[in-house]
């Protein structure tokens, strides 16, 4: 039933990319995209990572949608239509594309137990996470303290996004001003 359930989800986001990607009412690709980040969270809910899950719903369904609505208060609502056709980018897209693919070959099949992370890392994060860190939950402790450079790292992506809009829209209320 959840394999049904992956399959819709996934056939979701793709028509989502699709139309956002063809669409030139910024305004709606903007609300598209905050759809598409709201079912990447639950696609995370249902992949039992609730810490990304919850990172890509307060990040990606709500401070990027907001951000975005922000920016498009600033400009206009259309795409400006460019007649080119960019074969170079699309080829460009194709190689990147096939180096990602080439690049999971690697890897071990979903929930192997033979996999590098089961070995390694996570035995140490169950049996020593509550004495190093001092944190009963398990996944609070590797988020606050064992991953606290990414967590560091990504909430300095999301200050500095929010620094530039501010920057932005202080600029050009500045010039509406001086009209």
């Amino acid at each position: 039933m959840t394999e049904i359930l992956d399959i819709v989800l996934l056939s979701f986001m793709i028509v989502l990319a699709v139309a956002v990607s063809r669409m030139q009412n910024l305004f709606m690709a903007a609300m598209m995209m905050g759809i598409f980040s709201f079912l990447s969270a639950i696609m995370f809910t249902l992949l039992d990572a609730v810490d990304v899950a919850f990172t890509e719903a307060a990040v990606g369904a709500g401070v990027s949608t907001v951000l975005l609505l922000g920016t498009l208060s600033l400009t206009t609502h259309e795409e400006k239509v460019v007649k080119k056709n960019n074969a170079l980018a699309l080829l460009v897209v194709l190689i990147t594309g096939s180096a990602l693919i080439y690049g999971t070959l690697d890897m071990p099949q979903f929930g192997d137990p033979n996999a590098p992370v089961h070995q390694h890392v996570a035995d140490r994060y169950i049996e020593k996470s509550e004495k190093e860190i001092d944190i009963p939950n398990i996944v609070t402790s590797v988020l606050a303290s064992y991953r606290g450079y990414d967590t560091l790292g990504e909430v300095t992506v999301i200050f500095t996004a929010g620094i530039g809009v501010i920057l932005l829209m202080g600029h050009i209320w500045r010039k509406e001003d001086e009209q």
